[in-house]
């Protein structure tokens, strides 16, 4: 094999699972694996012509995003884009524990149904803001880190990120139960 191969297998394994879940919140579950693919063949294409000039962690994530914006924009994605909904009533009927386990398994249910919501009305926000959402507060990358992927200044970012958080926290304060509100991790206050 050349170094070439090599150094893409070591590309692959290091980026693929972060790829993977950062294109799954981008789009969803269903078109995730074939965009990852995607993302990763356009990796190896233009890793030849990669200069260093940003990251390389940034350049993935810049390929990542470009594919996944360009599906989200395809109009046979907007045809059959569905918001998967947990269904509740499954999860309470197959759990029997012994009761003092009982309120660890309703607070855990509550978490699930607070992160489903919340996944829910993110998908629901624009995608401008929903893809500076998840880079920063999924993704854990810093603010520069995601102007340089979108192509856009720092105060863009900034913004974006800012408007984001408020019309997400807006939608769950109108949406949610309040008592999820609270249970909130302080990025989406």
């Amino acid at each position: 094999m050349n170094t070439n191969t090599l150094e893409f297998q070591k590309i692959f394994e290091d980026f693929q699972p972060k790829i993977l879940r950062y294109i799954t919140r981008l789009v969803g579950e269903s078109e995730s694996e074939d965009l990852t693919q995607e993302t990763f063949v356009k990796v190896h294409q233009g890793l030849e012509n990669f200069k260093g000039e940003s990251q390389l962690s940034t350049w993935i994530y810049r390929i990542a995003t470009n594919t996944a914006l360009d599906k989200l924009r395809s109009p046979s994605f907007r045809q059959g884009a569905q918001v998967e909904c947990l269904d509740e009533t499954d999860v309470v009927e197959n759990v029997i524990l012994p009761e003092e386990k009982k309120p660890l398994i309703e607070k855990q249910i509550i978490r699930e149904e607070m992160n489903e919501c919340i996944r829910g009305y993110i998908e629901k926000l624009p995608e401008s803001y929903r893809t500076v959402l998840i880079l920063s507060e999924y993704e854990g990358l810093k603010n520069n880190e995601i102007a340089e992927i979108l192509g856009g200044s720092l105060e863009t970012v900034k913004i974006k990120l800012h408007r984001a958080r408020i019309k997400l926290k807006e939608e769950l304060e109108n949406n949610c139960e309040l008592h999820w509100i609270e249970e909130m991790p302080c990025s989406v206050k």
